[in-house]
């Protein structure tokens, strides 16, 4: 059973602990043995989601309120998701954008949406429940173009949200490279080194480390072992191993234990994964 957001959720989680740390922190204490306190970041604390869950739930959410959002339904989304549960994680700049912003309306006129950071691509996973893939990339770049309305940023989205499509639909994981590379060119799956802020660079080294291994825990420990914006790339990770049954689910217990269960946490984001699974796949599930 596909479960896209949960595991997208564990990924950030995980990798909060170890955005731009020191590569010396990441190396001893990347084991997977518990969620780890950031040694900056200590508004984040372990098992704490970030931006990267809470823009994906924003953006679930409007796929499930509305056939088709518009500008205005997605920026009163993102504004109501961070109104409702203001958190650490979001950029500086984006944070305090969003303490000030009175709605959706005040978001459209007010954003300057030229960032080719990561994100619209963190939160574009949930677009791959949609019907077909000209939907998915049309409907990617509509939810980029609000904050990353770059050829980056929005490329970035269309992959990781074309991609999420591809493996709910049936496609098998072995057949994603292909399939990426005919729809949108190639240079998905070979990333080496740290991970910037670029949406390409989190959408590249996430479908790489995706892509060679079997497994969620190898998955996990690669991303994290990138250094650089590793929340974003294990939360991407993680939300399309959740796609792809052939990944074998070998997360330790804890992780999915320690998850954060608030409000809007852990049983929240299960319930929402069913909601997309019921209203988008139906039969296909």
């Amino acid at each position: 059973m596909r479960k896209l957001l949960i595991f997208l959720a564990i990924g950030d989680a995980y990798g909060a602990g170890f955005e731009y740390a020191r590569a010396d922190f990441v190396v001893r204490h990347n084991d997977l043995k518990r969620y780890y306190q950031h040694p900056e970041h200590l508004g984040i604390r372990p098992g704490m989601y970030t931006d990267d869950t809470q823009m994906s739930l924003a953006v679930a959410e409007a796929l499930l309120d509305h056939s088709r959002p518009t500008p205005l339904h997605w920026a009163e989304h993102f504004v109501r998701a961070f109104r409702r549960e203001p958190r650490h994680g979001y950029a500086q700049r984006f944070y305090d954008f969003l303490l000030t912003v009175k709605d959706g309306k005040d978001f459209l006129a007010r954003i300057k949406p030229h960032s080719a950071k990561s994100g619209a691509a963190m939160r574009a996973l949930p677009v791959g429940y949609l019907a077909t893939p000209q939907l998915v990339l049309e409907v990617a770049a509509e939810q980029a173009r609000l904050t990353h309305d770059t050829p980056g940023g929005i490329r970035s989205a269309q992959g990781v949200a074309l991609s999420a499509h591809f493996l709910l639909r049936g496609g098998p994981k072995a057949g994603l490279p292909a399939y990426l590379e005919k729809q949108l060119g190639g240079g998905w799956f070979d990333w080496r080194g740290s991970v910037g802020s670029a949406g390409m660079d989190s959408a590249r080294a996430a479908l790489t480390s995706f892509h060679r291994h079997p497994s969620m825990q190898a998955m996990l420990k690669e991303c994290i072992a990138w250094t650089g914006d590793v929340d974003t790339v294990a939360a991407l990770a993680l939300g399309l191993a959740g796609c792809a049954p052939e990944v074998e689910c070998d997360l330790p217990e804890v992780l999915l234990q320690d998850l954060e269960n608030g409000p809007f946490g852990s049983d929240y984001i299960k319930q929402l994964d069913q909601r997309l699974r019921d209203r988008f796949l139906g039969a296909v599930t």
